[in-house]
């Protein structure tokens, strides 16, 4: 027999998305015992997983919401017991993935969550039993491939928290650059810089998502090109950066 704190050791390190093998080894564990223990009906109390139902944070979750359409896939664990969300984080934004890690806590507190590094990025991942329940926009397929559209409890949501939605779809497919031009004043050639945000992001749904809740904090924008949304007004730009700012 292996005392509650051992199998609890395991059980989060499985979650975290380390292999049977490498948990078995690090801790001298069978893995045996190790799938037993993930295949109780009954998990004992002090290691069960969260059950489903609505976010713990709302705030977070929306924020959360925004990285999973732009950077995030959901999978089934391959012994069918439940889902991993990935969510992808650049190496280049550290802040962004102690942000994304905050926000998956901060919606299901409890859960565990990792970040597997990769060449230029890293994975950060949870799992979790009842994942689709919060992400009800999984499905087989490429998501510009398929409708994505908000359940009416995600819009309530979006609709009490637009700026932290705005900012989780710029977190992940967004980017905020200082374009320049130059102009003839006096016969002098000047050069001027600007700040601008662009959003791009190949599925029309999810464009369609950003621009409307744009709309709604009163935010301008406009088309660029087929893929990508430019906020580039002044007054508009200011709004971003006091609500969303740039990756860091």
């Amino acid at each position: 027999m292996y005392d509650t704190s051992t199998r609890k050791r395991a059980l989060a390190l499985v979650e975290q998305g380390r292999s049977l093998n490498s948990v078995s080894r690090e801790i001298g564990i069978s893995r045996a015992a190790i799938r037993s223990w993930q295949d109780r009906l009954e998990p004992l109390p002090s290691i069960a997983a969260p059950g489903p139902g609505p976010p713990a944070d709302d705030h977070a979750y929306s924020y959360l919401l925004g990285l999973y359409l732009g950077d995030g896939c959901i999978s089934a664990h391959p012994r069918g017991t439940g889902y991993y969300l990935r969510i992808a984080c650049a190496d280049a934004w550290p802040g962004l993935l102690q942000l994304c890690r905050e926000a998956i806590t901060k919606v299901r507190p409890g859960v565990g969550v990792h970040a597997l590094q990769k060449e230029g990025y890293a994975m950060v991942t949870s799992y979790f039993r009842h994942r689709p329940d919060l992400f009800p926009q999984h499905a087989p397929g490429k998501k510009h491939e398929r409708r994505i559209a908000l359940e009416p409890w995600q819009q309530e949501i979006v609709d009490a928290h637009p700026w932290e939605f705005i900012r989780g779809l710029i977190h992940s497919d967004g980017c905020r650059i200082t374009n320049w031009t130059t102009r003839t004043i006096a016969g002098e050639r000047k050069r001027y810089e600007y700040p601008r945000y662009f959003f791009t992001n190949l599925s029309t749904d999810i464009r369609q998502l950003y621009t409307d809740t744009l709309d709604k904090v009163g935010v301008s924008w406009k088309q660029a090109n087929a893929q990508n949304i430019s906020v580039a007004r002044k007054a508009s730009v200011a709004l971003m950066d006091i609500h969303v700012g740039p990756k860091h």
